[in-house]
């Protein structure tokens, strides 16, 4: 649990509105170095986003299934997870490659937070969909062949995956758990092991949700909860936190040129009308300067 010394180290960060929109669930933004593009999900809408930060332009793909996480491919595709499958989506042509199914226990649930691993594969979550909330979820490992392996269950929403600078470690976190773990991970076979607690953040501090991490080793999480983005330490210990305005962030990638701007998207749904009229940038996307550069997302070799 995070002691109150912890919480007094708050960063004072200027905040950038970037998209002013009101996502039910804003997810996994995602910097397109190639591009140069930010992206991100709105989960629940089923479509996924493009904004070019440079021209202003914009770009928007919808799937006929909610959209819990994607990454990027080698080929400039797109590795998508939708509410039970995964496929191989291409922006320019729209044609789809299905890849893989994940079979969940019950019919009220979707896969959630993903990324591609420096192994290659596709890491992938699920969540419990109900209200309660059941430790029935899951996190799995899909590989570009399509072969999926569960690596670790009795979850209740799986969230959080994010690698260090040299790919050895892997983190992961539950938001209804709430806590988050480290694994050792073999960037040659996809082999999460030794897998330790490293932190149980409180409401105050923020459940954990959707996670990246900086070229100093540190894991950034974001927390609806407590309104702000945190930033542990490899051992767990919060070292710096950034309050956003839109109340409920879900998660922060690295993006822009030198990789030191932090976007984070967050949600809307089941806020109250109340807290909604008193801010007004929940759902919205924000971002703001760190001084350390963050982690580049690694491509899906398809």
């Amino acid at each position: 649990i995070c002691t109150r010394e912890e919480r007094r180290t708050k960063m004072t960060r200027q905040i950038t509105t970037v998209v002013a929109a009101r996502y039910p669930v804003g997810e996994c933004p995602t910097w397109d170095e190639r591009r140069g593009w930010l992206l991100w999900t709105s989960i629940t809408e089923g479509t996924i986003h493009a904004l070019d930060p440079q021209s202003g332009a914009r770009h928007e793909w919808r799937f006929n299934s909610s959209v819990g996480a994607f990454g990027l491919c080698d080929s400039g595709r797109f590795v998508v997870a939708l509410k039970d499958s995964v496929i191989v989506f291409d922006p320019e042509t729209g044609d789809i490659e299905p890849l893989a199914q994940i079979e969940h226990p019950i019919e009220k649930m979707r896969l959630n937070d993903g990324k591609v691993g420096p192994d290659g594969a596709f890491w992938i979550g699920s969540l419990d969909d109900r209200p309660s909330k059941e430790p029935i979820a899951a996190l799995y490992r899909v590989s570009a062949d399509g072969k999926v392996s569960t690596i670790t269950d009795g979850l209740k929403v799986s969230n959080g995956l994010a690698w260090s600078v040299d790919g050895k470690t892997m983190y992961h976190s539950d938001s209804r758990g709430p806590w988050i773990d480290a694994w050792d991970f073999d960037l040659a076979d996809g082999a999460a092991s030794n897998r330790r607690r490293i932190a149980e953040p409180d409401d105050a501090t923020g459940r954990p949700d959707g996670g990246a991490t900086d070229l100093e080793n540190h894991y950034w999480s974001a927390g609806p909860s407590g309104s702000r983005v945190n930033r542990f330490a490899p051992d767990g210990s919060l070292v710096d936190y950034v309050d956003v305005p839109t109340l409920r962030p879900t998660m922060p990638c690295f993006g822009g040129a030198d990789m030191k701007t932090v976007y984070v998207t967050s949600l809307s749904e089941n806020v109250s009308a109340e807290l909604l009229a008193q801010h007004p940038l929940c759902g919205s996307i924000v971002s703001f300067r760190s001084d350390v550069a963050g982690v580049p997302v690694t491509r899906f070799p398809a």
